[in-house]
C-alpha cells in the first residue's frame, strides 16, 4: 500500500493543467484553459481547467475534480493504479507501507538500452550500415542508438542480472509466446524513446536483416502510448520553445539527421499518423508547427491529413514538399543545407495545401470531375472557422476556375455552452462563489444568511456549509460569468439578499392564518428590527 504522506506530496507535486495537457489539446480562455469535453460528445468546449483553483469541471456534462480524478477517469485505472501512473509519468518515488511489497522495477528499460547500446559498438555491421546513413559518431551518442540481439541473448541477459521478467513482459521489453519467452526486439537497431518528462517508456526498432517488418515499437504499456508521444522531443523541446517551431517528420532517422543538421526542433510520430491525441503535445508552448513528411505519395497523404487535422484546431505552420520522392533524411545525406533552411522558412499553409491536394485528386477539366472536387473542398472549408472560410473560398475559386458565388460556406460549429442564468441566479450564485473563493468568510456569513433565504440555489449553499470541498461546487467557481466580489461588495450584495428575504418573510406571515396573534405578533415585530437594521446598513444575525 501506498503511504499517505507520499501519495500527498504527489499532488503538491501536480499541476491540473500539465496532467490534462498530456491528454487533451488546452486553449488559453481568460485566466483559465478550456477544451472540448473528453467524457462527452461536443464539438464546442466547455470543460474548463483552473491552474490557480487545481480543478477542471465541464459545463456539459458535469465531470469534474483534481488531476488524479481526471487520469482515473480518463483512463480507467483505479486510484492506486492511477497515483503509480502520475508518479511514474513524473519521475516521482513513491513511498510503500508494506516494505514487502516490490512495485515495478522501471529501472529494466534503461538497463536494457545500456545493454543494446554496449552490443552496437561491437556491431561492425551496424555501424557500417549506420555510417552509410550519413549518421555522425555524436549522434549515436545523443540518441543512444543501440542494437538488440537474437532474442535469447536478451532473455539471458535479464536472468543473469536477476531482473523480474514478469516486469520486463510488462514494460514491453520480452514477451510470452507459444514456445516460451521471446523478446521483442530481435536483430534490429533501437532508439529508445523517452517521454516529456525525459523519461525511458520504450523502444523503436528497425530491422537489418530482412524482417517483414521495417519498424516496430513497443507495445502499448502503462507507460508507453504511441499516438501520445513523439520521437526526440524531449531533446528538441527546449529549442521548440525558444524558436517557436516543431518540425514533425515520419521517422528516427528523419529526426537524428535533422538535429544533426542544426534543426534542433525535429520530432517523429512513431511509426503512425499524426492524431487528435498529439495535439497536447504540438499545442505546449503555440509554436508553429511544420510537417516534413517524405515525398511520396504516403508521405503526402499522410500531410493532407495531417494539415486538415491542424488548420480545424487552427495551429499555424504549414507543410513543406520534398521532390523528387526525397525524405529529410535524404536531404541533409545530399548536403542540401542551404536547400533545407530555405523550404523551412516557406512552408506552405495547411488550408491552401488541403485544398490543393483534394483538387489533385480530379480531372477539373471534366464537368462531373470539378464537381466532385468543389464537393469535397467545400466540406472541409465548412470546417473551418468563418474567417478562414470567407478567406479561401476566393482560392478555391480560381484553383477550380468557377464563380467564387458557387462556393457556399457555413458554419458547423455550435455555440460554446453559457449557462442560461437569471439575475437570481447571478446574484445567488456570486454570493456562493465569493464564499468559496475565500472560506474564511463562511464563519461571517453562518450567522446572518439562511438556505432559505436563496431562492435559486439552496440546495448548493447547503452544499456549501456541509461540504465545501464538493466537486459540485467546481462549477460555480470555475463560471467566468460570475463575479469573485471582493468584502465590502459582498457585504453589499448579503445586504440585499437577507433585506429581501426579509421583506417577502413580514408580507407571507402578515396572511399566515396558522399562527396565533402572539406568535404573528413577535415575529413580526423581530422581522420589522431587522429590516430596521439593514436599511441602516447593518448586517444582523438570523433570528427567526
Amino acid at each position: 500500500m501506498i503511504k499517505k504522506e507520499s501519495i500527498e506530496n504527489l499532488k503538491n507535486h501536480l499541476d491540473v493543467v500539465d496532467v490534462v495537457s498530456q491528454f487533451l489539446e488546452l486553449k488559453k480562455s481568460g485566466a483559465n484553459f478550456k477544451a472540448c469535453c473528453p467524457f462527452h460528445g461536443e464539438t464546442t468546449p466547455s470543460f474548463v481547467v483552473s491552474p490557480s483553483k487545481q480543478i477542471y469541471h465541464c459545463f456539459g456534462c458535469g465531470a469534474g475534480g483534481d488531476s488524479i480524478k481526471f487520469v482515473m477517469e480518463y483512463e480507467k485505472l483505479s486510484y492506486p493504479e492511477t497515483i503509480e501512473k502520475l508518479a511514474s509519468m513524473y519521475n516521482f518515488n513513491l513511498d510503500y507501507e508494506n516494505t514487502d511489497e516490490k512495485k515495478q522495477d522501471t529501472k529494466i528499460l534503461e538497463e536494457v538500452n545500456k545493454y543494446y547500446q554496449k552490443l552496437f559498438v561491437y556491431n561492425e555491421n551496424v555501424k557500417k550500415y549506420i555510417s552509410k546513413r550519413g549518421i555522425s559518431e555524436f549522434s549515436i551518442e545523443k540518441f543512444e542508438i543501440g542494437y538488440a540481439p537474437i532474442s535469447i541473448d536478451t532473455i539471458n541477459f535479464l536472468k543473469s542480472n536477476h531482473y523480474n521478467l514478469t516486469d520486463a513482459i510488462d514494460l514491453g521489453v520480452i514477451d510470452n509466446g507459444t514456445n516460451g519467452l521471446y523478446s521483442r526486439f530481435i536483430e534490429r537497431i533501437t532508439f529508445p524513446i523517452y517521454s516529456i518528462t525525459g523519461k525511458l517508456v520504450g523502444f523503436g526498432g528497425r530491422t537489418i536483416t530482412g524482417h517483414n517488418a521495417k519498424y516496430v515499437n513497443s507495445p502499448q504499456t502503462k507507460l508507453f502510448n504511441k499516438s501520445r508521444l513523439l520521437y526526440g522531443y524531449h531533446l528538441a523541446k527546449e529549442q521548440i520553445y525558444k524558436k517557436n517551431q516543431i518540425i514533425v517528420c515520419e521517422g528516427y532517422l528523419d529526426v537524428i539527421m535533422l538535429h544533426q543538421a542544426g534543426f534542433n526542433t525535429a520530432v517523429a510520430t512513431l511509426g503512425t499518423a499524426l492524431t487528435v491525441e498529439h495535439l497536447p503535445l504540438l499545442r505546449r508552448g503555440e509554436p508553429k508547427v511544420i510537417l516534413a513528411y517524405d515525398g511520396d505519395k504516403a508521405g503526402l497523404a499522410a500531410a493532407f491529413k495531417a494539415s486538415v487535422m491542424l488548420s480545424q484546431s487552427e495551429f499555424e505552420g504549414g507543410v513543406i514538399i520534398f521532390a523528387d520522392g526525397l525524405d529529410p533524411a535524404d536531404m541533409v545525406h545530399n548536403g542540401k543545407i542551404s536547400e533545407l533552411n530555405e523550404i523551412f522558412s516557406n512552408p506552405i499553409s495547411y488550408i491552401p495545401y488541403s485544398i490543393n491536394y483534394i483538387v489533385s485528386k480530379y480531372d477539373i477539366n471534366k464537368p462531373n470531375q470539378k464537381q466532385k472536387a468543389l464537393t469535397e473542398a467545400n466540406e472541409y472549408l465548412k470546417t473551418l472557422s468563418l474567417l478562414n472560410q470567407d478567406e479561401y473560398k476566393r482560392y478555391l475559386a480560381q484553383k477550380l476556375n468557377i464563380r467564387e458565388n458557387l462556393i457556399k460556406i457555413s458554419s458547423n460549429k455550435q455555440r460554446t455552452y453559457e449557462p442560461n442564468l437569471t439575475k437570481i441566479d447571478i446574484a445567488e450564485l456570486c454570493i456562493i462563489k465569493s464564499i468559496l473563493e475565500k472560506p474564511k468568510r463562511l464563519d461571517c456569513v453562518l450567522d446572518i444568511v439562511d438556505s432559505s433565504m436563496f431562492e435559486a440555489h439552496k440546495n448548493e449553499f447547503e452544499l456549501l456549509l456541509t461540504d465545501i470541498e464538493n466537486i459540485s461546487l467546481n462549477s460555480i467557481v470555475l463560471n467566468e460569468k460570475l463575479e469573485n466580489y471582493d468584502d465590502e461588495r459582498l457585504n453589499q450584495e448579503l445586504l440585499t439578499l437577507v433585506y429581501k428575504f426579509y421583506t417577502n418573510k413580514l408580507t407571507a406571515i402578515s396572511y399566515d392564518n396558522t399562527l396565533d396573534f402572539k406568535q404573528k405578533a413577535n415575529l413580526i415585530r423581530k422581522i420589522k428590527d431587522n429590516i430596521y437594521q439593514l436599511k441602516l446598513g447593518k448586517l444582523v444575525s438570523y433570528n427567526l
